[in-house]
């Protein structure tokens, strides 16, 4: 056997057992959600289920006990989604122009102006609690869904503008002077020739943003009310209301459904780089 082919699969066999490694905990995870409570007491974790049903995500859906309240995480789902659309678009479109602005259309300070955003990446979210609070109460939106989209718009700016920023200085600044030339003004070289060549750095920013404001505890739990809280706030609750009987497999089952969005955007974002990659070789 030659040398590169067992090197090869040396290779791949480490890959498998990674893959094992890591998947394991959500192979774990959907076969528990699978098993009723007898199954679960009776076989061991990586057992699977011999009956399987899906009772325990009809119960994490619509029934399960989140505190006092016994809806499942329906109405938080819905909440997470009223909220995520709007936030991440908003951010995603103030930060494409502010990324334009700083990239093209310098003006006196603007690099101050970016080194003020940048230092919003990394400062840390428990900072701003008290002053967006505050910020909150005085708006008269405070315990509500629209404080809290307000509140991811505002922190994600600073991301979404180093991502469009640095993009955007690798454009040529010749396809912005010769559209000047042509008298094409601010907004007519945005729309029709910088965001055409977006594409990539608008799904890198969605993705990032989507995720970031779907799976975020910290916002959620401190600036919603009663009946805006989001499904991470709901997870929260449902895990740790007591009862007599620990339903373990309801509590995998409601993970699952909290988790489900961001995997399907992985998987939508992973077809697209697949087929944008599998074009770019197809060229060369």
């Amino acid at each position: 056997m030659k040398a590169a082919t067992v090197h090869r699969i040396l290779l791949w066999g480490m890959l498998v057992l990674f893959a094992l490694y890591f998947l394991t905990p959500m192979y774990v995870m959907v076969s528990t959600s699978l098993k009723d409570m007898d199954q679960v007491r009776d076989g061991s974790l990586l057992s699977l289920p011999t009956r399987p049903t899906t009772e325990a995500w009809a119960k994490a859906w619509s029934g399960a006990c989140t505190g006092t309240d016994c809806n499942g995480l329906k109405p938080f789902f819905l909440n997470s989604l009223l909220l995520v659309v709007p936030a991440v678009l908003v951010s995603s479109a103030i930060g494409a122009v502010n990324g334009y602005v700083l990239a093209k259309w310098r003006f006196p300070g603007s690099e101050t102006m970016f080194a003020f955003l940048l230092f919003g990446v990394f400062m840390p979210m428990q900072v701003v609690l008290l002053p967006m609070s505050q910020v909150l109460g005085w708006l008269g939106i405070a315990s509500s869904l629209w404080g809290l989209i307000l509140i991811h718009v505002l922190a994600g700016i600073p991301s979404t503008t180093l991502f469009f920023r640095n993009y955007y200085v690798g454009l040529p600044d010749e396809l912005v002077k010769a559209a000047m030339l042509d008298g094409a003004s601010f907004w007519q070289i945005f729309f029709r020739i910088v965001l055409p060549l977006s594409t990539p750095i608008v799904v890198v920013t969605l993705i990032w943003q989507f995720t970031n404001i779907w799976n975020d505890f910290l916002y959620g739990v401190v600036f919603s009310g009663a009946d805006s809280k989001p499904i991470t706030v709901g997870l929260n609750n449902l895990a740790n209301t007591s009862s007599s009987v620990k339903e373990y497999n309801v509590d995998m089952a409601a993970a699952l459904i909290a988790a489900l969005p961001t995997l399907f955007v992985y998987v939508v974002a992973g077809k697209y780089f697949v087929r944008g990659l599998t074009a770019g070789a197809v060229k060369g």
